[in-house]
């Protein structure tokens, strides 16, 4: 049974001043796209069978660069939906929110453009995509190339936690790799956040 390659797509201006991204679509940094262009001499041994991406631009550009064939945009892959938090810092949330947790107190509502998401509706997205991608393990490797928070949703289904479990696994550093397998039939991470 082959693994499950998670990839967080390289580093963006918003990343890299922690401003959550969800739904806006950032370009990849001259830095996030070596990061990506690095991915693809580690993934070229690997080989998968078959290729997910977010429909996003820094998603798919890190696909793109790291020599990934083959690439199916998933709309299940794209980030949360952070409402009236997009575009803003942890420390700009606390502000108004104080002691504000996104695993706990979730999301404010945005726009029609951007109502924002439950965890439970990201979760949901991330058993869509895990239902999908499972039979396609038995033939060898698969990837996804997606986002940090979701990245985080998507390991805790696969390891069958509760989603607010997500708060418990660090979160993955643009253009790195995490390996989700299994072992002696139970889900497991096999590697995570690996530059």
């Amino acid at each position: 049974m082959g693994e499950l390659i998670v990839i967080r797509h390289g580093q963006t201006e918003w990343s890299l001043s922690g401003r959550h991204a969800g739904r806006t679509d950032v370009p990849l940094t001259e830095a996030g796209e070596a990061q990506a262009r690095s991915l693809a001499g580690r993934l070229a041994r690997r080989r998968p069978v078959a290729v997910f991406s977010s429909p996003l631009s820094r998603a798919l550009r890190t696909a793109e660069l790291a020599d990934l064939t083959g690439v199916k945009p998933d709309p299940d892959l794209v980030e949360w939906d952070y409402g009236g938090y997009e575009g803003l810092t942890a420390a700009q949330i606390r502000e108004t929110s104080p002691g504000w947790d996104l695993w706990r107190d979730g999301v404010g509502p945005g726009g029609a453009d951007r109502p924002g998401e439950t965890l439970q509706q990201v979760a949901a997205r991330t058993d869509a995509v895990l239902d999908r991608i499972r039979p396609l393990l038995a033939d060898g490797d698969v990837a996804v190339v997606a986002h940090g928070h979701l990245a985080r949703v998507l390991t805790t289904r696969w390891l069958g936690l509760n989603a607010s479990a997500s708060r418990l696994l660090g979160h993955p550093h643009p253009g790195t790799l995490s390996f989700l397998a299994t072992e002696d039939g139970q889900p497991v991470i096999a590697a995570w956040n690996v530059p």
